[in-house]
């Protein structure tokens, strides 16, 4: 015996790749921009035009910018600006409660 009960599945709606890249390129500038500041703030790199980081603080920037794409793409259901942008949707809990069982 089957435990598959029915779900309603929409269809994917095709996304303009001038959104996917405009997403990209805003959460790139958005997660950098803040990272660098509290980075260069904590570690006392600000300067009078923003931050400058060179060796450990700039490679905890980069980490922060992957970290930021993994984890709200993967778990969070999209970035910021993918979400903005319509690029991508959260999923909705129910969605994936059948697939779990």
């Amino acid at each position: 015996m089957s435990n598959l009960v029915p779900c309603r599945v929409e269809p994917r709606r095709c996304v303009a790749p001038w959104r996917k890249v405009a997403a990209a390129a805003l959460d790139l500038l958005f997660v950098f921009f803040i990272a660098g500041y509290a980075v260069g703030y904590l570690t006392g790199n600000l300067t009078k035009g923003g931050f400058e980081l060179h060796g450990a603080p700039a490679l905890i920037v980069f980490a922060a910018i992957a970290l930021y794409f993994v984890v709200f793409t993967r778990f969070l259901g999209g970035t910021v600006w993918q979400r903005l942008l319509g690029v991508r949707r959260p999923s909705s809990p129910s969605a994936h409660s059948h697939m779990n069982s």
